[in-house]
């Protein structure tokens, strides 16, 4: 597949959602029928032959990014979500924020060990939902197969935290320095 110019589909909104930051908002990119297929099928591409059974993708733009790149590669969907907000028993992994701390759950039968499960999200930051939410795959028995995302923030290091010495696949669009 050609290159895609997935930057342009971001936009920098300064001082937002305080000043000094300057947010960078995917949306245009999920309103481009075009730039979204792409970068579905640049994600789902990177794993077609990994054998994915399961994508998890964090609450809420994980949902969005998640479940075509599951659709894509044949696989299933999992929702972490808030606590509370699934309807059956859950397990759930909390993890530190550099603000607090915070927490995930799934349904407590979403995976089973033998899943090789795929982490998709729109954005990695520091990489701490991210690596959360391979906690709780690993714990569930289930394997971490690698992590995908529209939008990393490098200059924040969150491959450190998730490529576990180069041992497991992070794949992301767009790398902001």
């Amino acid at each position: 597949m050609a290159a895609f110019d997935f930057e342009s589909y971001i936009t920098d909104i300064p001082d937002y959602p305080e000043p000094g930051v300057i947010f960078k908002d995917i949306t245009p990119l999920f309103a481009n029928a075009e730039a979204m297929h792409r970068a579905i099928d640049v994600i789902a591409a990177a794993y077609q032959d990994a054998g994915i059974t399961k994508v998890i993708g964090p609450e809420a733009r994980g949902f969005m990014v998640g479940v075509p790149v599951a659709l894509e590669l044949g696989a299933g969907f999992v929702p972490a979500r808030k606590p509370g907000k699934l309807p059956r028993e859950t397990v759930s992994v909390s993890y530190e924020l550099e603000y607090g701390t915070d927490t995930l759950e799934i349904h407590a039968d979403a995976l089973c060990p033998g899943d090789r499960v795929l982490i998709v999200d729109d954005l990695v930051a520091t990489g701490g939902t991210a690596a959360a939410t391979g906690k709780l795959v690993r714990e569930m028995g289930a394997e971490l197969i690698g992590y995908g995302c529209i939008l990393e923030l490098a200059f924040l290091n969150p491959r450190l935290l998730l490529e576990e010495g180069g041992t497991v696949p992070f794949v992301s669009l767009v790398k902001v320095q």
